[in-house]
């Protein structure tokens, strides 16, 4: 009975990579950081494959890196405020190691974006103004993967909110409703 809340929660999680404008583009991303407290940010969502594996770019002098290298779990939300429509993601953060997927991944970020990846001074670094970023010739690019554990569907609608949590166990997916 939660099947149809499963294929409506895998066709808007791919809306997010296929589609223009779609809300599920950008993700709230939350990690631990090295005090033990969360840290949440708003990442762009790149990829997304059948494992349901997840993948966002980013700076690896970043401080979500940092976190993610000490303790990889995470969680994310994606919200699509039209449809009233929040899915939670629990999983394993990964940072990918793998020169040749870089390399494509890298060659499909837009010239005008990768400047984004090439500042003298990591993210996060105090700076005079921000007129004061340097761009260097070299980039400090890299990708993270998101393997999920646990999916949750949350959808805000009258007369009923609908919840459904979906958990991986032995490699495949099952899901179980919720109070809301």
């Amino acid at each position: 009975m939660t099947s149809i809340y499963w294929d409506e929660t895998l066709d808007e999680i791919k809306k997010g990579i296929t589609e223009i404008g779609h809300p599920f583009r950008f993700f709230t991303l939350a990690t631990t950081d090295e005090s033990d407290h969360p840290s949440q940010r708003t990442v762009v969502f790149r990829h997304f494959n059948d494992n349901l594996d997840v993948v966002f770019y980013t700076d690896r002098r970043s401080q979500k890196v940092k976190d993610i290298e000490k303790n990889g779990t995470v969680s994310l939300l994606f919200y699509h405020p039209k449809n009233l429509l929040q899915i939670g993601l629990k999983g394993k953060a990964s940072i990918i190691t793998d020169t040749d997927l870089l390399k494509t991944y890298w060659s499909t970020v837009p010239d005008s974006n990768k400047k984004d990846y090439t500042t003298h001074l990591a993210p996060g670094s105090p700076i005079e103004n921000p007129g004061s970023v340097e761009y260097l010739n070299e980039h400090y690019f890299c990708a993270i993967k998101i393997e999920p554990t646990s999916i949750e569907y949350l959808k805000v609608r009258q007369p009923k909110h609908i919840r459904v949590l979906f958990s991986k166990t032995d490699g495949s997916w099952s899901g179980k409703f919720l109070a809301p």
